[in-house]
């Protein structure tokens, strides 16, 4: 998928609602070369998607590995609006805990006190984070009005011909 493709999908006003969210699944391969998906906080900063984990997390041996992943950014709605990202992690350790880490909670409802004893624990149980960093490579935002899943396009397609002979 070229470059600007990405980028139209992304900047759709559904992408850019759902890259607002606070949560997304990031699929991988383990070391066992299993598959797994984890649900975890993410920061769009525009270009990049930024999850931040703790150093010792069981997933950054495997990311090394093999850097290349499938996020799902998602809602609970019918019908649900799915915006699928792929590309590369880039992980980057950092003393101190990242920005995006606390801005990537932010749209979780807590109270003025709450947000000061949230980041005062997490200020207290890190003292660095791994910042893994996608670029999108290829994306496809799946609404079920104007955007479908390919097989359920091709479906409607095979529907169409069969209707038209």
């Amino acid at each position: 998928m070229r470059t600007n493709e990405i980028t139209e999908v992304l900047n759709r006003p559904l992408s850019q609602e759902l890259l607002a969210r606070d949560l997304t699944r990031l699929a991988y391969v383990a070391k066992d070369g299993t598959p797994r998906t984890i649900p975890i906080g993410f920061h769009w900063n525009g270009t990049e998607i930024v999850m931040c984990t703790a150093t010792n997390a069981p997933k950054l041996p495997s990311l090394r590995k093999n850097p290349m992943v499938a996020l799902t950014i998602d809602t609970e709605v019918h019908p649900p609006k799915i915006l699928l990202i792929r590309g590369r992690a880039e992980l980057d350790v950092v003393e101190g805990i990242p920005s995006e880490y606390l801005e990537m909670n932010g749209s979780y409802e807590m109270t003025p006190e709450q947000r000061v004893e949230w980041e005062a624990n997490v200020h207290a149980l890190y003292d660095g984070m791994v910042r893994i960093v996608v670029t999108p490579t290829w994306a496809k935002l799946i609404d079920f009005e104007a955007t479908l899943p390919s097989a359920v396009e091709e479906l409607i397609k095979r529907q169409q011909e069969r209707q038209h002979v």
